[in-house]
C-alpha cells in the first residue's frame, strides 16, 4: 500500500512538473515593438455636442495597428483627458473589435467623458485624446492629439452668486463661486434665472458666474445702468441694503432684479387671516423661514393658507398636489386645527418646500 501510495505521488510530481516547464516554454513571449498611430481626428478639430444628435457619430478615430512582435489579438480603447493632465485620469470613448484600428464614437459618448472630466456644459474645453493598444498585460500607447470639446447637459442651467457678503451673511466662503448660492434657469435651454440669497449687509458686493469657478466668458458684473449686467465686466454689483432677496436674471437680455423680501403666513387658516401676514424669521444658518403658529382647520383649495412676502400678492406660494413643493400662486394650503412649527425652505432654487410639525 505504500509503495502504491509513493508511486502515486511520484507521478502527480512528475506531471506537474512537466507541464509547469513545457508551458513556461512554449507560452510566447509578449514584446511591444512599435506602437499604434493615430491617424484621425487631426490635431485641434473641435466639437460643439449637441443633445439633438446624442446618438449620432461625433468622430470616427482611425489609428495603424500595434505590432506587439507576433501574430495576437490586440484590443484597442480610444482614451480622452484634459489637456495638460497626462493622461492621469482617462475616460473611454470607445473600444474597437479586438485588432481592429477604427472605432465610430458616440455624441452621447464624448459628451458623458467630457462632463465626467469636469468640463463645463456649454463651454469649449481642452481635451486630449490617444489609443491604448492591450495584449495580456502589455500596453502600449500612440500619439497624442488635441481637441476642443463643448459639452452640453439636458439639466436647467445655473448662475453662482460669489461675492464679499458669503461669510457674514452665512455661506461659506467669500468670493469663491463653487460654495456660493446658485440661481437656476426655468428649464434646459432658458436664459431666466432666480433664485433666493441673504445679505447681510449694505452694499454688500457680488457677480453672477456661469460655472463654479472664475472663467471667463460667463462672469456678468454691473451694467452702464441699474437692472443691467456687463459681461466680463470689472465693476462688481452691490446690494442697497442688508436683507433676503429674490434674485432674478436674464443672460440674454443683460437685466437682473434683485427685490428684497420678508416671508410670512396668510389665510384664513392664520392668527392674520387673509388681510395681513403673519412674520416668519430667517436663520442664517440653516437658510429657511420658521414660526410657530396656531392654525384653524381649513380646507383647500378654496381656504386655508399661503405663504407670501411683503405682506402683498406680488409673490405667494401654494401647494398645487399637496406634496409638500411649492408653486408660484399654487393652491391653497389645508390645514388641521393646533399649533404648528411651520418652515419655509427657498434655499434651492426652484426647487421650494415647507414642512408643518405639530407642537
Amino acid at each position: 500500500m505504500k509503495n502504491i501510495t509513493r508511486s502515486i505521488i511520484a507521478l502527480f510530481a512528475i506531471v506537474a512538473l512537466s507541464c509547469s516547464v513545457e508551458d513556461v516554454q512554449d507560452r510566447p513571449v509578449i514584446e511591444g515593438v512599435d506602437s499604434p498611430v493615430l491617424t484621425a481626428p487631426t490635431d485641434g478639430v473641435a466639437y460643439i455636442l449637441t443633445p439633438e444628435n446624442a446618438a449620432a457619430q461625433a468622430e470616427r478615430f482611425t489609428w495603424k495597428s500595434a505590432n506587439f512582435g507576433g501574430d495576437v489579438q490586440v484590443n484597442y480603447v480610444v482614451e480622452m483627458d484634459t489637456k495638460g493632465n497626462e493622461f492621469k485620469t482617462p475616460k473611454e470613448i470607445g473600444s474597437a473589435l479586438p485588432s481592429d484600428n477604427q472605432v465610430s464614437v458616440s455624441v452621447e459618448s464624448m459628451n458623458g467623458a467630457a462632463l465626467a472630466l469636469n468640463a463645463t456644459p456649454f463651454s469649449p474645453a481642452e481635451m486630449e485624446v490617444r489609443v491604448k493598444a492591450t495584449v495580456g498585460a502589455t500596453n502600449m500607447f500612440s500619439n497624442v492629439i488635441g481637441i476642443v470639446v463643448t459639452p452640453y447637459t439636458t439639466e436647467s442651467p445655473k448662475l453662482w452668486v460669489p461675492g464679499g457678503y458669503a461669510e457674514a451673511s452665512g455661506y461659506a466662503k467669500d468670493w469663491d463661486p463653487a460654495s456660493s448660492p446658485k440661481l437656476a434657469a426655468s428649464g434646459y435651454g432658458k436664459v431666466d434665472f432666480e433664485g433666493y440669497i441673504n445679505f447681510n449687509d449694505a452694499n454688500a458686493e457680488y457677480k453672477f458666474t456661469s460655472a463654479p469657478a472664475w472663467s471667463q466668458p460667463g462672469e456678468y458684473a454691473a451694467g452702464a445702468t441699474p437692472g443691467t449686467l456687463l459681461l466680463s465686466g470689472p465693476d462688481n454689483l452691490k446690494i442697497p441694503a442688508a436683507g433676503y432677496y429674490k434674485m432674478e436674471v436674464d443672460t440674454e437680455k443683460l437685466t437682473y432684479k434683485a427685490t428684497k423680501q420678508v416671508w410670512g403666513i396668510v389665510g384664513n387658516a392664520t392668527p392674520g387671516g387673509w388681510d395681513a401676514d403673519t412674520p416668519m424669521t430667517y436663520d442664517k444658518v440653516t437658510k429657511k423661514w420658521t414660526l410657530i403658529a396656531t392654525l384653524t382647520t381649513q380646507s383647500a383649495p378654496d381656504n386655508g393658507m399661503k405663504f407670501r412676502a411683503n405682506n402683498n400678492w406680488d409673490y405667494n406660494f401654494g401647494d398645487t398636489g399637496a406634496d409638500g413643493t411649492l408653486e408660484g400662486g399654487g393652491t391653497n394650503i389645508g390645514t388641521t386645527a393646533g399649533t404648528y412649527l411651520i418652515t419655509l425652505d427657498l434655499s434651492n432654487p426652484r426647487a421650494y418646500t415647507y414642512t408643518m410639525v405639530k407642537q
